[in-house]
């Protein structure tokens, strides 16, 4: 009886809510014509293939159907700047270090987040994302003499450090 019990629990666990249930088709834009338009049923579930979204958001990681990732760079920018512009507000009330400390936290924390899924990136896409970051160290004319001073790598070199590191960090310690 309590095997009976156990098991209908572990059914009924995980199930899909039709109101939270997003289909997301990858392929390019010539191929969207071959996909199916008839229903997926997952379980009890009914999912309508006629109404795909164009992207999704799964733990702060926007994908879009192409895999071009051009969302979560425009939300990722958005939130920068955002956040930026009311930092500016306070930057007179705090000393230099503080308001440096802020602007790692609140912005580059951001821009860094998820960001090894970024490789291979448009540069078009890399130029916007540069973009936060040189307003977030914008000091004087010359940004890069100001990433030198901060001790930040560019967009592109970070994506590339941030994949070395998770790579690096997976390779068996040799004995």
């Amino acid at each position: 009886m309590q095997m009976m019990q156990s098991q209908y629990r572990a059914m009924h666990r995980l199930q899909l809510s039709p109101g939270k249930t997003e289909l997301l088709w990858c392929t390019t834009s010539r191929r969207q014509n071959r996909l199916p338009t008839a229903t997926l049923t997952v379980g009890s579930t009914t999912v309508s293939l006629l109404s795909p979204v164009s992207s999704i958001c799964d733990l702060g990681i926007y994908v879009d159907s192409d895999l071009v990732m051009r969302t979560h760079v425009c939300q990722t920018v958005s939130r920068c700047f955002a956040a930026l512009r009311q930092l500016r507000s306070i930057r007179h009330l705090v000393s230099g270090p503080v308001f440096q400390w802020l602007v790692t936290a609140l912005v580059l924390i951001r821009l860094d987040y998820g960001n090894g899924t970024l490789v291979g990136l448009p540069t078009h896409l890399i130029r916007r994302l540069q973009s936060v970051q040189n307003a977030a160290a914008r000091r004087s004319d010359h940004i890069t003499h100001a990433l030198i001073c901060l001790h930040w790598l560019p967009v592109p070199e970070r994506i590339v450090f941030k994949v070395t590191m998770q790579t690096y960090r997976t390779l068996p310690l040799s004995t």
